[in-house]
């Protein structure tokens, strides 16, 4: 009885104990499923995370020949900001001469063109109040849009970026044209050379153009005063009364042209007379050229301008309410012309806050562009 029992019970152990191990195997077997699927599925999302990410952003190999352009380039430095807070390096993309032409030209197609270097560039200089006299002039705060400042140096290009929009630098790296460059130097040649030569490639791209030095004060709007007819239109110096008089004491300084096949044979033969008389700046040359047979043979017509409009130091307006431009010409050195464009400036407020019209035109200027 005793005996039968024992093994009974053994045997009931024993079938217990496989049981709970069979049990124990499955648990095993469908853990070991479901960790495998789950360890498939983070792989297949892993993968397919990795496959939208190169999509996203492929990878690029560096080429280590681009490092030094790559460094150089402008919208990947951080730019120079100066103590006022304005970047001295331009945000805008880098567009060509002729882009910003088109961009700024008027509806005739016509720019108003001048040159800067960083001796004119210096605050409270010569290129502040350039643009002051526009702000101020009748008619003229609109003209500011067409007015494209090429400038000579990388200075005058910063000064140039702060306080206007339309800004140009050119090559000039066999010249070093910062530095204020004393009428009839070999610098100074240089780079009124430069700027004939500028003006050519401006007639060749299509543009007619008003060149403007930047001495040169603008108190009315000028374009009702240039003549419907002439190629070449020129300042003078001084006046004689007839506009079609080619000996009239010529100033380059102001010049309206015509863009055709004219003007542009004209200027080519300006620019290469130079080596004829390598002593001589632009405008001596244009008087030494000007009866040539050649401009005959090409047929230009030349204009020249009444210094009532078109005035100057040499020879000043002699009616302020009817002034154009007033030119701070016959006269040597920067701070002379500041004074003195200041006195301009400053007998232009006055006539403005006059409620009467001025019968006698008397200008406080030329002063010390008087003084040897």
């Amino acid at each position: 009885m005793s005996s039968s029992s024992s093994s009974s019970s053994s045997s009931s152990s024993s079938s217990s104990s496989w049981s709970r191990s069979k049990f124990l195997d499955s648990v095993f077997m469908v853990g070991q499923k479901e960790v495998t699927r789950i360890l498939i599925l983070f792989l297949g999302l892993t993968a397919s995370c990795l496959v939208l990410y190169k999509t996203a952003y492929p990878l690029q190999r560096l080429n280590v020949n681009n490092l030094s352009s790559l460094n150089a380039s402008p919208s990947s430095q951080l730019p120079n900001i100066n103590s006022s807070g304005i970047s001295q390096e331009t945000a805008k993309p880098m567009i060509s001469f002729k882009e910003i032409l088109e961009n700024v030209s008027n509806e005739n197609n016509t720019v108003i063109i001048t040159t800067l270097n960083q001796a004119w560039a210096e605050p409270n200089s010569l290129f502040d109040l350039f643009l002051e006299s526009f702000r101020i002039g009748q008619g003229t705060q609109q003209l500011l849009k067409h007015v494209v400042v090429v400038c000579l140096d990388r200075k005058a290009f910063e000064r140039c970026s702060q306080l206007h929009t339309n800004c140009y630098q050119i090559e000039t790296s066999e010249t070093d044209f910062s530095g204020e460059k004393v009428y009839n130097t070999p610098d100074y040649l240089k780079m009124m050379w430069r700027r004939i030569e500028l003006l050519t490639q401006v007639l060749e791209m299509g543009f007619n153009f008003i060149f403007t030095d930047a001495d040169i004060m603008w108190l009315r709007d000028p374009f009702p005063r240039l003549y419907p007819d002439g190629d070449f239109q020129m300042a003078c110096d001084r006046f004689f009364g007839d506009p079609f008089d080619s000996n009239n004491w010529v100033n380059g300084g102001f010049t309206y042209v015509r863009s055709n096949n004219r003007s542009v044979e004209f200027y080519k033969f300006w620019h290469k007379s130079r080596l004829d008389y390598p002593e001589l700046h632009d405008q001596d040359v244009f008087n030494r050229i000007k009866h040539k047979p050649f401009i005959t043979e090409i047929g230009i017509q030349m204009r020249f301008f009444d210094t009532v409009y078109f005035g100057g130091f040499c020879q000043t307006s002699r009616d302020i309410n009817l002034v154009c431009t007033m030119h701070a010409n016959c006269c040597i050195g920067l701070e002379k012309k500041l004074h003195d464009l200041n006195l301009v400036l400053d007998d232009w407020r006055k006539y403005l806050s006059l409620s009467e019209h001025v019968q006698n035109t008397t200008w406080s200027a030329p002063m010390k562009c008087l003084e040897d």
